[in-house]
């Protein structure tokens, strides 16, 4: 039977089978959906446990002594074989056994890559999903990780804001593995308390010398040299353009809804909630800022920053630094700065 991976569980809980091929080019699924079969193996009495790394040189005859022989406690015994390019070659019909004929108190996990079509319609493959079960774990579309994050976030027990859910999509890149470390430690952070943006942001500040909240507060604030400074700092401590660029962006908000604040009384306040509060200095620059093109410029720079149009990330990032704190402007098409 072929499985998807919110089937999984439940299937393991209405009993074992003897052969499970989990492949997949997302280590962290394929890793999660093969120790939800080894803890099933284990509460079902496979005490056992030997694992087996499969490539061009490996005996096939040793694996089928070891499967054929008794098992020295009498105990049932779980075979895990790794199979990184999922071609067994000569060993497909010591798996075709395995699948279809396992011996008793015997089950077999296969862990493979990303199966293609021709590698998926194998007879190996075949015989997997005909007497055990194939679980092919499919990777988390880019527009499907915010949700992803929040879903993970809800069994640790804890809420998310989805605009926090979106930044940390942007920092990690698509890096599931790093995204469920990043949440793990947010929810320790959180304490039970709903995860925003803030304690995003404060995590990521926290771990690094350089503070996005400052660089965004010295931009704001008219501190060219200290902003710049800041940014440099940020940058050569790993922190990427989508997380600086969303703490100027806050700022920029903060100053935009201290401008409108007559209006904002009397209209919806939706998407506020993520503007910082300026500091004087920087309300005394008010007047001053072209707040609605600094806007427009951050647009410009996260489609920059996410690849959707030409120019260097980083580049934009500083142009549009020093352009809020009224150093430099910066192109509205290039992400280049001009003095």
């Amino acid at each position: 039977m072929r499985l998807n991976a919110d089937q999984l569980n439940q299937s393991l809980a209405r009993g074992m089978a003897g052969a499970y091929l989990v492949s997949g080019e997302e280590p962290l699924l394929v890793g999660e959906a093969a120790d939800a079969i080894r803890a099933a193996a284990r509460a079902a009495g496979y005490a056992e446990r030997s694992v087996f790394f499969i490539d061009k040189s490996f005996d096939w005859d040793e694996l089928r002594q070891a499967t054929q022989s008794l098992s020295l406690f009498a105990e049932r015994r779980l075979f895990e074989l790794r199979l990184p390019t999922g071609k067994p070659d000569k060993g497909a019909a010591a798996l075709i056994d395995l699948a279809s004929r396992p011996p008793p108190d015997t089950l077999c996990l296969v862990i493979a890559d990303k199966l293609d079509k021709k590698s998926s319609e194998t007879a190996w493959v075949r015989a997997f999903e005909q007497h055990g079960h194939w679980l092919p774990v499919k990777p988390v579309e880019t527009a499907a990780l915010p949700q992803w994050l929040r879903a993970r976030a809800s069994a640790l027990k804890v809420e998310m804001d989805p605009e926090a859910a979106k930044l940390i999509v942007d920092r990690v890149e698509g890096n599931l593995l790093a995204a469920k470390q990043e949440l793990e430690k947010l929810a320790l952070l959180a304490d039970g308390r709903r995860i925003g943006t803030e304690l995003v942001l404060r995590s990521v500040g926290d771990s690094a010398r350089y503070d996005v909240f400052q660089l965004g507060a010295a931009a704001a604030a008219g501190d060219t040299q200290r902003a710049l400074r800041i940014l440099l700092g940020l940058k050569s401590e790993g922190i990427e353009p989508p997380l600086i660029l969303w703490a100027l962006i806050r700022e920029l908000r903060g100053l935009w809804q201290a401008q409108e604040r007559g209006r904002l009384r009397s209209h919806s306040r939706s998407g506020w909630h993520q503007a910082a509060t300026p500091s004087p200095q920087a309300l005394a620059r008010l007047g001053r800022l072209p707040l609605a093109r600094l806007l427009r410029q951050a647009h410009h720079t996260d489609r920059v920053a996410k690849g959707q149009a030409g120019g260097d990330a980083w580049t934009a990032v500083t142009g549009l630094v020093a352009d809020l704190a009224g150093a430099l402007q910066a192109g509205a098409d290039s992400g280049r700065v001009a003095t």
